[in-house]
């Protein structure tokens, strides 16, 4: 009988095998490992975030109820229990490796010139609680942790992705997240740090965030501004001399103050190192933050970030990377279909038909017909 795979088993072929083959070897991930292999602990946390389960219990069950379809994936149904200690003791690099390379590889066919990527910056809060949260405890009463993101908005997709504790600032995760030089980077208050502009002034980047009110602009020009009513001033400046504690500011270049005002009557002091660039694009660029925005709140609502399998850091860090894994999965099948248009809707098709026989650029058509095909040779109308 003819074989059909599958919708999670076609969303699994976009995984890079071989390249997770050698970050298991890499890392030693499945030394000494006899129950449940690595690529099972992966196809198991994929799963529970596809379907939608919001247990490891729900996870193992779902896997042992279709132990005969996983057999087509590599993989077999797993204990909640093994579950459980392959999250909370096997190395989380093996799984943030893994979402940086397919980040690179969904990033291969996106062509644009130089200078032309526009990278968003923010982070979001996920709460913990429970046995094992101790190492995000930020008050006597709450524990958490925070995921910094750096948003591709052209191509609608993180490209890095970091963990800390809710009590690490932005601006600290932030130093050590790399820089493309030439690139747009758009980010708000929590990034304010004019050492961190002055790298990436001198990367050849461009920034574009806001002022804080109290930090004062030594006004050098005023800019003429167009007729459209929004853009209420436009002028060419320096940021103060000395930080606080007479630190020496290491930003020194003339920067650029765009004050805006929004649908809501809100007045903004934009900031950016461009001084050549219409006013409008500066405003609009900043309005391209709600994008990643709008992601976090993709994120939470669709796949599994706000209930935890487990508490501990690895644990914690395995499941955010499996979460951005599937989506970056989700993203690349969606690309691969022109039927379903809105991601929401196309996610949710995946997860109805998640381990039904059919194909992921096909979801809205009926499925296929079971095969009449015995694979015999058919004897009628010879006489016997």
């Amino acid at each position: 009988m003819r074989h059909h795979n599958s919708v999670f088993h076609d969303l699994l072929k976009r995984v890079p095998w071989s390249a997770f083959d050698r970050l298991v070897e890499e890392h030693g991930a499945d030394k000494h490992v006899r129950r449940l292999s690595t690529r099972t602990q992966l196809i198991a946390l994929l799963y529970g975030q596809l379907a939608g389960a919001v247990s490891l219990r729900e996870i193992a069950g779902g896997l042992e109820s279709h132990a005969a379809r996983l057999y087509h994936l590599g993989a077999r149904p797993a204990s909640r229990s093994t579950l459980a200690d392959a999250n909370a003791k096997r190395s989380s690099a093996v799984f943030a490796g893994l979402f940086a390379e397919l980040v690179a590889r969904a990033g291969r066919g996106l062509r644009r010139a130089a200078g032309e990527a526009t990278y968003l910056i923010d982070a979001t809060g996920v709460r913990l609680s429970g046995a094992g949260s101790d190492w995000a405890q930020f008050s006597h009463q709450a524990c958490g942790a925070k995921v910094h993101i750096v948003y591709d908005a052209l191509a609608e997709r993180p490209i890095y992705a970091a963990v800390t504790p809710a009590n690490v600032n932005d601006i600290t995760a932030a130093k050590v997240m790399p820089i493309e030089a030439g690139a747009t980077h758009v980010f708000d208050l929590g990034y304010y740090d004019f050492g961190w502009w002055a790298r990436m002034d001198k990367a050849g980047c461009r920034i574009v965030t806001r002022f804080k009110s109290h930090t004062p602009l030594a006004v050098t020009r005023e800019q003429p501004l167009n007729s459209n009513g929004t853009i209420l001033s436009d002028r060419i400046g320096l940021l103060p001399a000395r930080q606080a504690k007479n630190r020496k500011n290491p930003f020194g270049d003339p920067v650029r103050e765009i004050s805006v005002r929004t649908q809501t009557g809100k007045v903004l002091r934009l900031l950016t190192n461009d001084l050549d660039a219409p006013a409008d694009e500066i405003a609009d660029l900043y309005k391209r933050r709600w994008a990643i925005e709008l992601f976090f709140r993709w994120v939470k609502q669709t796949l599994k970030i706000r209930h935890f399998l487990g508490n501990s850091e690895n644990a914690v860090r395995i499941q955010i990377a499996a979460a951005l894994i599937a989506y970056l999965l989700l993203r690349m099948a969606q690309a691969d279909q022109t039927n379903v248009q809105s991601p929401l809707a196309f996610a949710r098709l995946v997860r109805a038909n998640l381990m039904h026989r059919r194909r992921t650029d096909s979801l809205t058509k009926p499925p296929p017909s079971p095969s009449n095909d015995t694979g015999q040779m058919t004897l009628s109308g010879l006489g016997f």
